[in-house]
C-alpha cells in the first residue's frame, strides 16, 4: 500500500510546519499557556485564514472537504509544535457532532462560522462516576415546552471558557448506564443556569467543570441516539489524537537521540555505548509501531462496519498508550536530571502524551473493549 501524501497533502504539511517553526517556539508556547486564555486568538485567527479550521469541514457548508488523512497529517505536526489552540475540541469534535447530526438549519448556520473562526465549540461529556464510558450519564434532560431543560454536572471539559456554545450529553430516558436514551444538545455559553469553574491542566491545557440547573438546550441529532452519535464522532477525535501523540514521540525521539550524539562521558559520546544504543532502537520501533497504529486507524476510521471501526479506534488507542509511554520515559531517563526540568521541553511532551493516553480511555480500557468486541 502506498502510504506518500498527494501534492495538497504535502503542501498542507509544509505549511502547518512553518506555522510551528515560527510560533511555537519553547518559550513562545510557555507564554501562550500563561495567557489568560491558554492559547492565542491571533494563531486562531491565522488558522481559519490558512484554511485549516474549514479544512475538515463539507464544502457545501463553507468548508473545504477534507478527510481523516488531512486531519492526520495536520495533527500530527500540531502534536511536534505541542499546539494549544482548541483545534479538537472545537473543529475535530465539535465540527464533527455538527457534521454527522446537525440538522439542516444547524449545519448553514453554524458550520459556516466555525470554519471562518467565528465560532467555539466544546464537548461535556465527562461525570463524576463515568470514568471511561461514554454511556455513563446522570445529567438529566426534561422537556420543557418546546426545548428541553438540562441540569446536572460535567467535568474536564476542554476549553469551555473559550467555547460558544458546548454540546452537552443528557439522559432523555433509560437507566444511567444505557446506551439508548441518551441525546445530545447544544446550549449557549452564558445560559441561565450555567456556572463554570475554569483550571489548567498538567500539559498545559485549559479546563472546566459544568454545573447545569435547568440549562435551555436544543437537540443534536436524534432524541435519545446520542450514543451511536458519540461513538463515531468520538472515534475520529481518538485517531486525531493518535496522530498528536505520533508528532510528540517523533520529537522526543529525534531529540534524545541528538543529545547522546553530543553528550560526552568518560571521553566519548553516549551514543557510543551499545546499552543506549539498544534503547535508542527500542524508541525508534516503538515510534514506528505507533505510526503504523496511526495509519491503519485513520484509514479505517470511515469503515461502515461500525464493529470494525471500533477495533481499529482501541487497537490504535492501546499502541499508543504503551509507545507513548516507553518513549516519554526513555526520553526523560536518558537526559538524565535535566530531563526532570520545566526549562527543557521534554517533560512539557511526555505530559502531553500522559493526557493523550487517558483521553477517551486509557490503553487498559480500550484494550479490554478490543477484547470484548
Amino acid at each position: 500500500m502506498d502510504f506518500s501524501l498527494s501534492e495538497e497533502q504535502q503542501l498542507l504539511k509544509d505549511s502547518v510546519q512553518r506555522f510551528v517553526r515560527d510560533e511555537y517556539e519553547l518559550e513562545s508556547r510557555r507564554k501562550l499557556v500563561a495567557s489568560d486564555t491558554g492559547y492565542s486568538e491571533e494563531n486562531w485567527a491565522k488558522m481559519a485564514e490558512l484554511g485549516w479550521l474549514a479544512m475538515p469541514l463539507p464544502e457545501e457548508f463553507g468548508g473545504i472537504g477534507g478527510g481523516s488523512v488531512e486531519t492526520m497529517v495536520l495533527m500530527e505536526e500540531f502534536g511536534r509544535g505541542l499546539v494549544v489552540e482548541p483545534y479538537m475540541s472545537s473543529i475535530v469534535i465539535g465540527g464533527g457532532f455538527l457534521v454527522a447530526g446537525g440538522s439542516k438549519e444547524q449545519k448553514t448556520e453554524l458550520l459556516p462560522k466555525l470554519a471562518a473562526g467565528e465560532l467555539k465549540l466544546a464537548f461535556a461529556y465527562a461525570e463524576r462516576q463515568s470514568r471511561f464510558d461514554l454511556n455513563d450519564v446522570e445529567c438529566k434532560a426534561e422537556k420543557s415546552g418546546d426545548g428541553y431543560s438540562i441540569s446536572g454536572h460535567k467535568g474536564v471539559v476542554f476549553y469551555a471558557a473559550a467555547a460558544d456554545k458546548i454540546i452537552v450529553s443528557a439522559r432523555t430516558s433509560g437507566g444511567s448506564r444505557d446506551a439508548d436514551g441518551i441525546t445530545l444538545f447544544l446550549i449557549d455559553n452564558n445560559s441561565s443556569g450555567l456556572s463554570r469553574r475554569d483550571y489548567p491542566t498538567v500539559d498545559g491545557l485549559r479546563a472546566s467543570e459544568l454545573e447545569m440547573d435547568s440549562v435551555a438546550g436544543t437537540v443534536l441529532g436524534d432524541v435519545g441516539g446520542g450514543a451511536t452519535l458519540m461513538d463515531e464522532v468520538v472515534g475520529l477525535a481518538i485517531a486525531a489524537i493518535c496522530a498528536e501523540a505520533v508528532g510528540c514521540m517523533d520529537v522526543l525521539q529525534e531529540t534524545t537521540n541528538e543529545y547522546l550524539k553530543t553528550r560526552v562521558q568518560f571521553g566519548v559520546p553516549l551514543s557510543k555505548f551499545q546499552v543506549l544504543q539498544h534503547r535508542m532502537v527500542d524508541m525508534f520501533m516503538e515510534c514506528e509501531q505507533a505510526r503504523s497504529m496511526c495509519y491503519m486507524v485513520n484509514l479505517k476510521i470511515a469503515d461502515e462496519d461500525p464493529t470494525e471501526r471500533a477495533k481499529a479506534v482501541s487497537a490504535a488507542k492501546v499502541q499508543i498508550g504503551n509507545s507513548g509511554r516507553y518513549v516519554g520515559q526513555q526520553s526523560v531517563q536518558l537526559h538524565g536530571g535535566m530531563g526532570m526540568t520545566d526549562e527543557l521541553h521534554v517533560g512539557h511532551y511526555f505530559k502531553r502524551l500522559t493526557m493523550i493516553d487517558t483521553m477517551f480511555g486509557n490503553k487498559d480500557h480500550h484494550l479490554k473493549r478490543y477484547a470484548d468486541l
